[in-house]
């Protein structure tokens, strides 16, 4: 994770000054909502069991002073500095009952019984002592509590402010985190999608479309939940414990050291959960790509999977994906289920247990008042909070550990920076010289490939199915490049252009046409603003599709869908026909062009090339030999190697392969005309 977090924190520094402003925030949050169980020991220690404090007699009238029977009495701590006080009395509970104690020295501790006037307190060493006492009524008992009405309401009117600020703050807290962390994501993904564009197309024979999807949505997601969640958990909740332990000292040194277990204890819990978590969730991500990468092939191989009756295999193959991510969720959900809250819960109520037996033993001495035990309570309690969130987001935390590492790997992918450099219209000459290529080490697809096709010119490529033909479109589009040998247009090496400055003068028409999600027209135009809508209208006109597309309740405008699939293969075909020829290319490429269009549809498209070829450099692959009795250069390819090249009627002289793949292809159509 070193690297990788690294780098999620250089995503963070983007937007540091938010994430700081929180962060200060969250700090004064804190700050706030820590006084609140000192403002309550105040209120318990001070104004509600401040009552058992010695009360000595004063003048009447005097602040704070209180009337019972004949005199007036003060409690010690209402006193001035130097101010005369008159005989000590005390104010001690007993069961539910206070009492009047008119005498001195009366001590605090000690087990408290009312008999006969006398008011009792046994020691625990057996000793007791016996103090002249009245019961105080309800309304005698509410006067001595008087004088502390005002600070109490005070003191409860501070600590709702309090709350009410530690709120606010906490929103604006969230809120600018939260934010944040969307803008991080938003930019990720954005350099994710980026980073993509700049993949050679190699990268994607290897890695299914969904596995990249799953990468640039669900992954992404989960470090969202990183920096919203597990991040805001994580540093609110090292801050709370680090001020909790803080006040915990200033309240009570034991208690504080009662308290510091917790910490080594929340690591170690920590390592060993990560040690687990961080095995299931890379299955878990692992499968849930898979799962993705197969729904997306099921999805877009539909026809066939029905067709062929492969429902059941396919619905099979689905679920032991499925069952095995199930699994691995149920484990990852054990091992929640296990280290989760429930847990802390234990840890606490041991603690408080200890805690309160070692205080009714007076094991803590007399500093710890109930308003002190109450406040470590109050502060335990709170500390726990914390702790479970840090727990609680241990699984976000790895489910983002392990979806950066795929990000990340994703990212290193070496690429090729997208250019936005331009150049002029190059003439379009094409030369090969002893270009060897293969896709694998040690596999050459193509072997001393040597021609060259001058401004204009038609040539042709014609072989058996992986004699080579697409491998030479796919060097010259640079797809992939060329290790050996030399590819040149006008005398330029291709390598020395950026493949978008090479490629803004190409053109290409598949044999399986890819279509946008769309209208028609952005389809020609690509939503390339220099494609005017005259230029879109011209190229269909110029492919003979114009009529047959105005035709559509839309025109030109009528909705494309996702890969073209409620259009023909024809009418598909065409649309990229004429997108390729809006671009007004200097070399077009034809990769088995015409292979899915009817004959009269061909027809139509035929003439209009014979037009559009003029000026332009044009390879063209085809199976149909018929398609190319008009090139200019035609080059019969077998296992890699240019094995016959000429124009059509001087291959026919030679006799050779080129005329034995004709004359078979014309006995063929021959035997299907009978």
């Amino acid at each position: 994770m070193g690297n990788n977090g690294k780098r999620l924190f250089q995503y963070a520094l983007n937007y540091k000054k938010p994430i700081i402003l929180a962060l200060v925030l969250l700090l004064v949050a804190v700050g706030v909502e820590l006084v609140g169980p000192f403002l309550a020991k105040r209120m318990i220690d001070t104004n509600i069991m401040g009552i058992e404090k010695p009360w000595y007699e004063t003048k009447q009238g005097e602040k704070y002073a209180v009337s019972y029977r004949e005199g007036w009495y003060k409690r010690e701590d209402h006193f001035r500095e130097g101010e005369a006080k008159g005989k000590e009395v005390r104010v001690l509970q007993s069961g539910r009952s206070y009492y009047f104690v008119d005498a001195a020295g009366v001590p605090n501790t000690g087990k408290r019984t009312f008999e006969s006037g006398k008011l009792t307190i046994s020691k625990e060493d057996g000793s007791k002592q016996l103090y002249p006492a009245t019961k105080l009524s309800v309304g005698e008992t509410y006067e001595f509590y008087k004088p502390e009405f005002r600070s109490i309401f005070l003191l409860a009117i501070s600590y709702v402010g309090l709350l009410l600020i530690g709120a606010m703050l906490a929103y604006w807290q969230r809120l600018l985190l939260q934010v944040s962390a969307n803008r991080i994501v938003r930019k990720m993904r954005n350099d994710v999608f980026r980073h993509i564009q700049r993949l050679p197309v190699q990268y994607f024979d290897n890695l299914p479309a969904g596995k990249v999807v799953a990468r640039v949505t669900n992954d992404t997601e989960a470090i969202r939940e990183l920096y919203v969640s597990v991040l805001a958990n994580f540093f609110s909740g090292i801050i709370y414990i680090v001020a909790i332990i803080g006040a915990l000292f200033l309240l009570d040194t034991n208690l504080a050291l009662i308290a510091l277990p917790f910490i080594p204890i929340l690591y170690v819990w920590i390592v060993i959960y990560r040690k687990f978590a961080a095995k299931y969730n890379h299955v878990i991500r692992s499968r849930l790509s898979d799962i993705n990468g197969m729904i997306n092939e099921s999805i877009q191989g539909m026809p066939i999977i029905q067709a062929f009756r492969k429902e059941k295999e396919t619905m099979a193959e689905f679920n032991e994906m499925n069952d095995e991510y199930f699994k691995y969720q149920n484990k990852l959900l054990t091992l929640n289920s296990i280290t989760s809250h429930n847990l802390v819960n234990v840890f606490r109520n041991v603690l408080f247990i200890a805690v309160v037996w070692m205080f009714a033993g007076d094991w803590l001495g007399t500093a710890v008042t109930v308003g002190v035990l109450y406040a470590f309570i109050d502060y335990m309690n709170r500390m726990m909070h914390p702790i479970v969130g840090i727990v609680n987001q241990l699984s976000n935390l790895e489910v983002a550990r392990v979806s950066a590492e795929r990000v990340f790997t994703l990212l290193d992918e070496p690429g090729v920076e997208v250019s936005d450099s331009r150049m002029d219209r190059y003439k379009g000459n094409v030369a090969f010289k002893d270009v060897t290529f293969g896709y694998k080490p040690g596999e050459d697809v193509l072997k001393n490939i040597n021609f060259s096709a001058r401004q204009g010119q038609t040539v042709a490529l014609v072989g058996h199915t992986g004699s080579g033909k697409s491998s030479i479109l796919n060097l010259l589009f640079r797809f992939y490049d060329v290790e050996r040998g030399e590819i040149s247009i006008d005398g330029v090496d291709v390598r020395t252009l950026t493949k978008q400055q090479l490629r803004q003068h190409m053109g290409i028409v598949l044999q399986d046409p890819f279509l946008f999600t769309g209208t028609i027209a952005s389809n020609v135009s690509l939503d390339d603003p220099s494609i005017s809508r005259e230029k879109v209208e011209q190229a269909l006109r110029d492919v003979g599709a114009y009529d047959m597309f105005m035709q559509l309740p839309g025109g030109l405008d009528e909705p494309v869908i996702e890969k073209g699939s409620t259009l023909s293969a024809g009418q598909r075909q065409l649309i990229s026909f004429a997108r390729a020829l809006a671009f007004d290319p200097a070399i077009l490429i034809l990769d088995e062009a015409t292979a899915s269009i009817d004959t009269e549809t061909e027809a139509i498209i035929q003439g209009a090339l014979n037009v559009l070829k003029r000026g332009r450099t044009t390879f063209v692959i085809a199976h149909r030999l018929s398609t190319i009795r008009a090139a200019d250069q035609i080059l019969v390819l077998d296992r890699g190697q240019i094995m016959e090249r000429g124009n059509h009627d001087e291959l026919m002289q030679q006799g050779g392969k080129y005329f034995a793949m004709y004359q078979l292809q014309q006995g063929a159509a021959a035997e299907i005309v009978a």
